[in-house]
């Protein structure tokens, strides 16, 4: 099988909130590591890498260099429709065009257009990005949610429907040639090990297959809890605990503790026997402790995907 790092594009998604952007850090910072000059971009209107790296936060569309080999860009889809909206009207600058009704009607009328621009400038990067930059090998989409990620690969079949002729079709074209192509992109889905998230991953498993003839080729199960007791275990700390309820408190509580993580991780596991059974690739990222997640923790979990990858 060929090396998940060997292909152009990387895209990652997954359900809100399971850490897809963790996840594209540290897939970043594993490609870098091992000498591949890597890109990780971010849709939307935000740019929280550079904040990873106490870097200040560029303007949308700026390339910015968080380490050697390893780069960051934000694209913001309302501000990259506008820019090649603008690029077709000449000389009407982008203020006038943004507060004109064209931009909002232009946005309605014509379905994945956002989405698909996006697309575009990230089917660009792929290619080398703007003249006199360097090429990137590996280019890491931290997506949006599921639905939203899945209307961004949609967008070249959705719009290449209405624009059928000109440049646009062209490089509709060469973006779904890029998504179909399993040498030069691979889908990864993030989830926690919950039953909504692990449902959303097999929403995308189903949506990849029906748009693109694709599947994934890993699930990341993000903040798995290690299984620490057996079955005999936890007999034995019932049997402490009923014994320490009246006439000690922290021993109690310390048992109440250890069958809530054990029910926890128990139930997380079972998530991860699901994905299994579906004959996913799975791969486990262990719940990291701590009052925040700074970069040394992304650097940790990069080394663990390194052992995976």
């Amino acid at each position: 099988m060929q090396p998940l790092l060997d292909r152009k594009l990387l895209f990652i998604t997954g359900k809100g909130g399971v850490g897809k952007t963790t996840i594209a850090a540290a897939v970043g910072l594993l490609a870098a590591r091992t000498g591949r000059r890597t890109i990780v971009v971010e849709v939307g209107d935000q740019s929280r890498l550079t904040g990873l790296f106490d870097i200040p936060s560029p303007p949308p569309g700026v390339e910015t260099e968080l380490e050697e080999g390893l780069s960051s860009i934000s694209i913001d889809p309302d501000r990259a429709l506008l820019e090649w909206l603008q690029a077709l009207g000449g000389r009407v600058s982008g203020r006038v065009l943004a507060s004109s009704g064209t931009f909002q009607y232009f946005a309605a009328a014509a379905p994945g257009a956002k989405e698909l621009v996006s697309m575009v400038k990230i089917w660009q990067l792929t290619r080398g990005g703007r003249r006199r930059s360097p090429s990137h090998d590996l280019v890491v989409i931290d997506a949006p949610a599921t639905g939203h990620a899945l209307g961004m690969l949609r967008s070249p079949q959705t719009f290449g429907a209405i624009a059928r002729v000109g440049p646009i079709a062209g490089q509709t074209r060469q973006v779904r040639d890029l998504l179909e192509d399993p040498a030069r992109t691979a889908y990864l889905a993030v989830a926690l090990a919950t039953e909504m998230a692990v449902t959303e991953a097999l929403e995308l498993q189903e949506g990849l297959r029906l748009q693109l003839g694709r599947s994934l080729e890993a699930v990341i199960v993000n903040g798995l809890l290690p299984r620490r007791f057996s079955a005999a275990d936890m007999q034995l700390i019932a049997t402490l605990g009923e014994k320490a309820a009246q006439a000690d408190g922290v021993a109690a509580s310390a048992a109440r503790a250890a069958r809530t993580v054990h029910e926890r991780s128990r139930r997380q596991h079972n998530q991860v026997a699901r994905l299994r059974r579906r004959s996913f690739e799975v791969l486990g990222v262990p719940f990291v402790w701590g009052a925040r997640l700074d970069l040394a923790a992304v650097r940790a979990i990069s080394e663990r995907l390194d052992r995976k990858l």
